[in-house]
């Protein structure tokens, strides 16, 4: 399947499973989503692969068994390209009823990864590498995001000049754009592939100095 852009169809049924997220919405509208959601995902990422690694589609599911908010379905499609061998960095696509969102980063990190990240951080040379990239992934209007600490990490100055970026656990830039026509055709894909290509010395530096984690499966939380 060639893509060619989302329909609006897409979006529309977003609209719907939002006002009615039930098992009975999802039945009779599921053809809707394998053809106007699910299907254009798949081809997008699957056209982008060769230049940004092997597509994985999330699943429509909600897991509930831990949220307070048992609405069975998720409310967008989501999927996230992964260079093999890389060991850290990736590119995510979301479709909603609010439109697309790019993103790239990490979203995960195990504890020897994060220690890892911080020495990074920390160096003169590494440290403001990602300073400047970051700083200019935001005057493209990009956001930076991730979960943080509020406090000082353990270790490290309170005035450390690159104490916001030691703060974070993870780190991820992200754009969102609303509806709009470009959304039904090609430019579509020309967007997302741009956009992924200016986030692509993140994902380097993530790979380069915190990479993949050692620590034991059983010991991944």
């Amino acid at each position: 399947m060639t893509f060619a852009g989302f329909p609006d169809e897409g979006l529309v049924f977003y609209e719907g499973l939002e006002a009615d997220n039930s098992k009975t919405y999802w039945a009779e509208h599921r053809a809707l989503y394998e053809a106007h959601v699910r299907g254009p995902v798949q081809a997008l990422a699957d056209e982008l692969a060769p230049e940004f690694g092997t597509p994985k589609l999330f699943r429509p599911y909600r897991d509930v068994r831990f949220s307070h908010d048992k609405t069975p379905y998720k409310t967008h499609q989501g999927a996230v390209l992964h260079l093999d061998g890389r060991g850290l960095g990736s590119v995510y696509v979301q479709v909603s009823a609010d439109g697309l969102r790019v993103s790239g980063g990490c979203w995960r990190l195990q504890p020897d990864q994060v220690e890892r990240y911080r020495r990074a951080v920390d160096d003169d040379l590494q440290g403001p590498r990602l300073a400047a990239e970051v700083d200019g992934l935001r005057r493209r209007g990009w956001s930076i995001d991730g979960d943080r600490l509020v406090r000082t990490p353990r270790g490290y100055a309170a005035d450390h000049p690159r104490l916001s970026l030691l703060q974070h656990k993870v780190l991820h830039a992200s754009q969102q754009w609303e509806p709009a026509d470009w959304l039904q055709t090609r430019t579509a894909l020309e967007r997302v592939r741009d956009a992924w290509r200016q986030v692509t010395k993140l994902n380097q530096w993530l790979a380069d100095n915190v990479g993949a984690t050692t620590a034991p499966p059983d010991r991944r939380r």
